[in-house]
């Protein structure tokens, strides 16, 4: 089925509600048509599926699973090939744990020690960060199960991060931050 056949048989209420959750980590499903509640588990080192009420800050106890090197680990090897079979086998983790979408990975480029979330992130460098993230999606996206690439650009602090202006320069963008793309 094409996405405009499904689109057409939904409400304009329902077509909005595929912008949010139904909670904090699973879609809304529309049977009628054919469109499933998919769940979603935060992930870029393994999959953390929480047990029980779900919470967006991961305090609730998760479903045991792998821990994985960390992104910047990973980076280390410079070996696209094993980005993609780690992300293929946290695919095949994920798909058993009926999750359909992995959130992860990282892609910001790391430019700051300062940054809280450096070990996400694959390297100074952005063109081993494109070619390890796009080996890792690969691999995810290989069992059927979808990554979701998270912090893409100028995501170099943690504190107050939501509220953060990132004033970065056009040149900047595009050889640094953006090259990765």
């Amino acid at each position: 089925m094409k996405h405009k056949d499904i689109l057409d048989k939904l409400t304009l209420e329902q077509k909005i509600a595929l912008l949010s959750g139904r909670d904090v980590w699973s879609t809304y499903p529309f049977p009628k048509a054919g469109v499933p509640s998919m769940f979603l588990s935060d992930g870029p080192h393994g999959v953390r599926k929480q047990l029980g009420e779900g919470d967006h800050l991961g305090i609730n106890a998760s479903q045991p699973a792998t821990c994985f090197p960390t992104a910047a680990g990973i980076a280390n090897s410079w070996d696209e090939e094993l980005a993609t079979l780690c992300g293929r086998t946290i695919g095949k983790e994920a798909a058993c744990q009926q999750v359909n979408v992995l959130l992860g990975p990282g892609l910001n480029t790391k430019r700051s020690p300062l940054c809280g979330r450096d070990f996400e992130y694959f390297s100074e460098d952005p063109y081993l960060s494109g070619k390890l993230a796009a080996g890792y999606v690969r691999g995810i996206q290989s069992v059927g199960v979808s990554a979701c690439p998270k912090h893409f650009a100028c995501n170099n602090q943690e504190t107050n991060r939501a509220y953060n202006d990132s004033q970065v320069s056009q040149r900047a963008l595009r050889e640094i931050y953006l090259k990765g793309f």
